[in-house]
């Protein structure tokens, strides 16, 4: 085969690092590219915040020293005598502020900082109880071994045999020590504690209560005997097997509703999650408008002293550092650019959503904001994801606002969010005694003209974390 030279003309797409960076702080959300920017601040003089505080400049200690208009006309007078100053000794002059014996109060805080003290465990609370009850060494020492095996919620997982098996032979621990050791646990707060089962951990917070609490001793029997069936709310069998009528079972039920399934879980580390938004919603006129939150858009300028220097010495690493720097601030604004461009489009579509809420929620696609602002639906889909929208109704994210769609009789679509509102709304307003059937839903749907399959009403359900139709049924 003969080889040949041949020139060829085409187009292709490039990926640059400037649209590579461009591609990725695209898709971070708020908190990534704020970690992102200062790791780019930290490598990059060149780079700084525009509300960072600024260092006092070189005159500002001649500024402070320069004498005041009074003593102007003694300074300019070179040939005059100036009296010397007196001296003076006073106790605030070798007394610092804040230093022994400078008469601050005692009950004044300070310059110390207020630290804020980290809320007590399941276990601390425990062995300071444990430490507090008149115990002998050896059962305090066994309380304090179950206290170690206890899970989160405040349950013994593992069983006394298991737990005794672990402790060291020389001890010769014997089963019935365990056994009280355990109830010595169950008696400590939270009551529940060192249960081995939810009807075990039930059954110590109702024997807990006084006697003459009304339906106890009836709670009781159904929490040892029928728990099961009052969880699959089979109230016809447990009205025939504890031989009570409903107004007793509804009184019963009330009572272990009261109760805390999970003692343990109030002293469960909360870890708080903020979300700032990037765009927040406004009623303008009549007119609903998505503006960019300032709070999430960072401020960032080239270092004024470090462009001077390199304005006198072109070239070098500072050179590069400044392409770099002017790339990431070019990045940045188009990328919070393209969020307001996306938003706005999403708000101009769903403002019905925004007027009554989320029965009124259209379709919606990426395609259709692609086609609409001339973007790639990759680029709307990396837009839509970590970007949050402050509303009257609540902060979504902005991919909330797209979802699969229903026909309706009449040739429309229903959105998958309205179908879902609907369904809150039907099972909210349902009988409590006759709870509605997915089919049921389905049928009711269907007389609005929206037409849904049984098994999409039980996915949709499901999604909203809403119980079948047994488990929602009452007395």
């Amino acid at each position: 085969m003969k080889q040949t030279l041949q020139i060829k003309l085409s187009q292709h797409l490039t990926l640059t690092p400037q649209l590579q960076q461009s591609i990725r702080l695209l898709q971070l959300s708020t908190l990534e590219l704020n970690q992102e920017l200062e790791r780019f601040l930290a490598d990059n003089p060149l780079l700084e915040r525009e509300d960072a505080e600024e260092a006092p400049g070189p005159g500002a200690r001649g500024a402070e020293a320069a004498p005041g208009p009074a003593e102007a006309p003694a300074a300019a007078d070179a040939g005059a005598e100036r009296p010397e100053p007196e001296t003076r000794f006073d106790e605030s002059d070798w007394l610092g502020e804040g230093s022994y014996g400078s008469g601050a109060r005692d009950d004044e805080e300070g310059d110390f900082p207020q630290v804020a003290a980290d809320a007590p465990t399941l276990r601390d609370h425990l062995l300071e109880q444990v430490s507090l009850t008149p115990l002998p060494a050896r059962d305090r020492g066994l309380v304090t071994v179950l206290v170690e095996a206890l899970d989160e919620d405040g349950y013994l997982t593992q069983s006394l045999d298991e737990i005794r098996e672990m402790l060291p032979a020389e001890l010769a621990v014997e089963p019935e020590e365990l056994a009280v050791a355990l109830r010595h646990l169950q008696n400590l707060d939270p009551t529940g504690v060192g249960a081995r089962s939810p009807a075990e951990c039930l059954e110590v917070q109702l024997e807990a209560l006084p006697p003459a609490t009304p339906a106890r001793s009836l709670a009781l029997r159904i929490v040892r005997e029928h728990l099961p069936l009052l969880a699959a709310r089979d109230f016809a069998r447990l009205r025939k097997a504890l031989g009570c009528d409903d107004e007793h079972l509804r009184a019963a039920q009330r009572l272990i509703q009261s109760l805390n399934p999970r003692p343990g879980a109030a002293f469960a580390p909360v870890e708080a999650r903020y979300v700032v938004p990037d765009v927040i919603v406004r009623k303008v006129k009549n007119v609903w408008v998505a503006q960019l939150n300032p709070d999430a858009m960072p401020k960032l300028r080239i270092n004024r002293m470090y462009a001077d220097i390199l304005q006198q010495n072109r070239g070098g690493q500072l050179s590069q550092q400044l392409q770099e720097a002017r790339w990431l601030i070019k990045n940045v604004q188009q990328r919070f650019e393209t969020i307001q461009r996306v938003a706005q489009a999403i708000v101009d579509r769903q403002r019905h959503f925004f007027e009554h809420g989320e029965v009124a929620m259209r379709p919606l696609v990426l395609r259709e904001i692609a086609d609409l602002l001339g973007l790639h639906e990759s680029t709307v889909s990396r837009v839509t994801t970590q970007k949050f929208m402050a509303t009257p109704r609540g902060i979504f994210e902005l991919k909330y606002f797209f979802g699969s769609h229903v026909a309706t009789e009449t040739g429309g679509a229903c959105s998958a969010t309205a179908i879902r509102a609907l369904i809150k709304q039907l099972v909210a307003a349902e009988d409590a005694r006759k709870p509605l059937s997915d089919a049921k839903i389905s049928q009711l749907l269907g007389q609005q003209g929206i037409v849904v399959a049984r098994r999409t009403i039980a996915k949709y359900r499901e999604s909203l974390h809403i119980p079948p139709v047994n488990l929602r049924k009452s007395l």
